[in-house]
């Protein structure tokens, strides 16, 4: 049997801490900080658009107006947030 699936250290990993989480809705600075961190690859992924350069080439890259709204909009959530 594997170990690592019943370890309850485990059961949380790549969850926020529940203060942090209160900190945040509270509006902490800090805690805010934490909270747009841990979902920072997950809002980069989101905000992944086929774009042109200048040369009419296209790539794939991060579209700064949509990540930059994503992060106001967790933001705001986490304010409104009832714990």
């Amino acid at each position: 049997m594997n170990t690592l699936i019943n370890d309850p250290a485990n059961e949380e990993r790549g969850l926020l801490p529940y203060p942090v989480i209160v900190a945040a809705t509270r509006g902490d600075p800090e805690a805010m900080m934490t909270v747009v961190q841990h979902y920072e690859s997950y809002i980069s992924s989101l905000s992944m658009r086929k774009l042109r350069d200048e040369r009419g080439n296209f790539y794939y890259g991060i579209d700064m107006d949509i990540r930059d709204r994503l992060r106001a909009k967790l933001m705001r959530a986490v304010l409104s947030f009832n714990v």
